[in-house]
């Protein structure tokens, strides 16, 4: 099953460095006054990077909420 997880691992890998050769242009993106000019493809994988870290973040929350209910619930716990 390693092999397959490698595989898949090195899949990406791949894709990853066609899209980021395949997008060298620089872009302006601009928010709240403040400007940055970056490589396309790196406004794509740093917008990526921080979707997860904001996904995993409020799913840590929601998981810590709900075993804090459940740990303050009356009756029997899991």
């Amino acid at each position: 099953m390693r092999w397959v997880y490698s595989g898949i691992v090195a899949l990406l890998v791949v894709i990853l460095a066609l899209l980021a050769l395949q997008n060298l242009e620089t872009v302006t993106v601009a928010f709240l006054g403040f400007s940055l000019r970056a490589p396309l493809a790196v406004v794509i994988i740093a917008i990526y990077l921080l979707g997860m870290l904001t996904g995993s973040g409020l799913m840590w929350v929601i998981r810590r909420s709900i075993a804090g209910a459940r740990h303050r619930a009356p009756g029997p716990h899991h």
